[in-house]
């Protein structure tokens, strides 16, 4: 961000610069800190990191700490939601392939295929064209209605607001969780014990339930757990798309303005849930797998 050519006090001014002389600019930079060479910034950011201060946001005109907090609450309600039900449909659907095998699968490979080679961005404009502009079905943005405050927004309106941000960011997780399940799947059902299940005349369902869908679970588990930061990613473009009030806007936002604590901010915030992903799938391992569990 310091290499950019993004000046933070330009962008804060935005059209009021006209008015506004290079001293003035200057003073601003200097109470920002902002005027300082780059390690002296990283390590005065550092110190007060420490003391549990992440530092003051120029894009918002506010601590950097409430601007997460307030942005939190909305970007669990998208990003956690599509993250679950991604995982849930994706696992689901690789069952179904497997189990139904023939023209079903390889409708849902072709299915999953088409998602994973979808940018988010497009899938997003394109589900707003057509449930926003076209039917009228859904709103076109926000979190609420334009105009009414966040506490007086009720909880169906709340709802109607999040049904298309969370269709478009759980549809971009379902084809790696499906794809990856059902390859593991496919190798359950060339093992030696299923065939023996087969030859004791047990169905196919029977086989792909009672005993792939366990031994499929790891690997589910694996590009869940893996997928947290694209599921971030993702929600980059698709608060940008629908005007969400979350974190992946402020993110945005914060890049466009050369807002560098709250980047840093938001950056070390996202390595905690993905690690915290990470040592969660470890424990759960054990869990499903009693062969994982150390001595």
């Amino acid at each position: 961000m310091k290499l950019s050519p993004v000046d933070p006090v330009d962008a804060y001014l935005g059209p009021a610069i006209a008015h506004v002389s290079p001293e003035q600019k200057a003073q601003i930079a200097a109470s920002w800190g902002i005027d300082r060479p780059a390690h002296e910034q990283f390590f005065a950011w550092a110190g007060h990191l420490l003391r549990g201060d992440p530092g003051h946001s120029t894009t918002y005109n506010a601590p950097v700490a409430e601007v997460l907090a307030d942005r939190l609450g909305p970007s669990l309600a998208l990003t956690g939601g599509a993250w679950a039900l991604s995982g849930i449909l994706g696992f689901l659907l690789a069952l179904w392939a497997v189990a139904a095998g023939g023209g079903i699968d390889r409708a849902i490979r072709l299915y999953c295929y088409l998602l994973a080679a979808t940018p988010t961005f497009w899938l997003a404009m394109l589900l707003m064209t057509v449930f926003s502009v076209s039917l009228g079905w859904t709103p076109i943005c926000c979190a609420g209605p334009v105009g009414l405050p966040p506490d007086q927004v009720t909880l169906l309106q709340k709802l109607h607001h999040l049904t298309l941000p969370l269709t478009a960011l759980t549809l971009f997780g379902v084809a790696q969780i499906a794809l990856h399940t059902r390859a593991r799947l496919t190798e359950v059902m060339q093992s030696d014990y299923v065939l023996m299940a087969r030859a004791q005349g047990a169905r196919q369902w029977d086989i792909v339930l009672r005993h792939g869908a366990r031994n499929a679970a790891l690997p589910a588990l694996t590009a869940l757990m893996a997928s947290v930061g694209e599921m971030i990613g993702g929600s980059l473009l698709a608060e940008q798309v629908f005007a969400w009030p979350g974190l992946g806007r402020a993110t945005v936002e914060a890049g466009l303005k050369g807002d560098v604590p709250l980047l840093l901010a938001i950056a070390l915030l996202t390595a905690l849930v993905v690690s915290c992903g990470n040592m969660i799938a470890d424990r759960l391992y054990a869990r499903l797998d009693p062969r994982m569990a150390g001595p």
